[in-house]
């Protein structure tokens, strides 16, 4: 296997003989790195065999819980799995009448405007998270300009202690009327920007990405955006998204 990405052999069938200390000393005659287990949820008791090998629990999904084992020197090079969470918020900003679009939760103690957002999906890119939580929750369709804040958090409480990404979002509204969700929203509405940055009943973070929003609002989004562009990754056939300040023609063309 590969430095901080070792691999071994994954079982397509779990069978005690497989967790033997004899199949491990085999593996390790092969000059195995390390064993990747994947146990199917009905067969679940194999782990306690597994553990009694020296496996430990490497992550989980619904139908199944992976362990892992190192076998090569020295501390486990095995890549741990994910720690954080990604929350997308969406700020909507009608250029029009300088008004945003902004909520109030049901299900909290203090009713503080905040923009509209959720946690991304697998494989669900920043500005498609942000442009369905704002549909999904105040049914505003709207199109993805830039990324204006990033917010990390550790220990967070709604990611069970895990840490947590917060990206809020510029938006550009394709509609205006809203519908919005009542099991999720209390209020919704389109909010004066210089309002919102000056109130006190809407989040710390709101506030200040108001501020940074209004301040692109006068004196230009180019010195406030943080935008995206998109390149072909090394692995054949995938792409990535690059997110950085707009850079000037002269530079983008140059070789």
């Amino acid at each position: 296997g590969g430095r901080g990405r070792a691999r071994g052999p994954m079982s397509p069938r779990v069978t005690p003989a497989l967790l033997s200390a004899e199949a491990l000393a085999r593996w390790r005659h092969e000059g195995r790195v390390a064993v990747w287990l994947r146990v199917p949820i009905l067969q679940s008791g194999l782990a306690a065999a597994a553990a009694a090998q020296g496996f430990t629990f490497h992550h989980a999904e619904p139908g199944a819980s992976t362990l892992a084992l190192w076998l090569g020197e020295g501390p486990s090079r095995l890549p741990g799995f994910a720690t954080h969470q990604l929350g997308v918020a969406g700020a909507v900003l009608d250029e029009s009448t300088g008004k945003v679009l902004v909520v109030q939760d049901r299900n909290r103690t203090i009713n503080a405007w905040k923009f509209p957002g959720g946690l991304s999906n697998p494989g669900e890119d920043i500005g498609d998270t942000a442009v369905r939580e704002v549909f999904e929750e105040t049914g505003i369709k709207s199109e993805f300009k830039s990324i204006l804040s990033i917010r990390q958090q550790h220990k967070h409480p709604g990611a069970f202690g895990q840490s947590d990404m917060y990206i809020i979002c510029r938006l550009q509204p394709c509609s205006f009327n809203i519908s919005f969700c009542q099991q999720e929203c209390l209020s919704c509405e389109w909010m004066d920007l210089q309002e919102l940055a000056r109130t006190k009943h809407a989040t710390p973070i709101t506030s200040n990405v108001a501020k940074l929003l209004l301040y692109g609002y006068r004196e230009g989004f180019h010195k406030i955006d943080i935008t995206m562009r998109e390149f072909p990754a090394v692995y054949t056939g995938l792409f990535y998204k690059l997110y950085h300040r707009e850079l000037p023609e002269s530079y983008n063309n140059t070789t």
